[in-house]
């Protein structure tokens, strides 16, 4: 990702207000949604190839980050789900500055691990996981 790349901000705007306050204080506010500590995740759009971002619950531990796909316990996952999948070169943002990761879907044991910090970060994303049907993905953002 280059700054030469185009962005195409979210048309839902709490979305776009989020990332906006979020980057424009270098992460001093716009830095939680409900309460939890949240980072800006900027993938590649699958369809667009243009840049999106998003806020997603801040999952850490020893400088890997989680992502949980959980739509709200939606039938369907969030869009960047699909742009991690064609694309896993990301950026994240914890703080001021972004940093280039690489993000895989987690499955067995790791996925149960990172699951269980997820809901520990983020409970809600327990009742979350039952209002679906659907495996709510996890992937697993490592520094390039």
């Amino acid at each position: 990702m280059t700054t030469a790349d185009e962005y195409a901000p979210s048309t839902t705007g709490w979305v776009r207000r989020q990332v906006e306050r979020y980057e424009s204080t270098g992460g001093r506010e716009g830095n939680k949604v409900t309460g939890r500590p949240i980072v800006v995740i900027t993938s590649r759009g699958a369809k667009s190839g243009k840049l999106r971002k998003n806020p997603v619950m801040r999952v850490e531990h020893d400088g890997v980050y989680a992502a949980v796909g959980s739509y709200g316990g939606a039938v369907k996952n969030p869009a960047w789900v699909g742009n991690f999948l064609a694309d896993p070169h990301v950026q994240l943002q914890d703080g001021p500055e972004p940093a280039a990761y690489v993000a895989r879907l987690a499955s067995g044991d790791e996925r149960a691990m990172w699951w269980e910090r997820a809901v520990a970060a983020f409970p809600t994303y327990a009742a979350y996981q039952r209002k679906t049907k659907r495996d709510i993905p996890v992937f697993i953002l490592e520094r390039e």
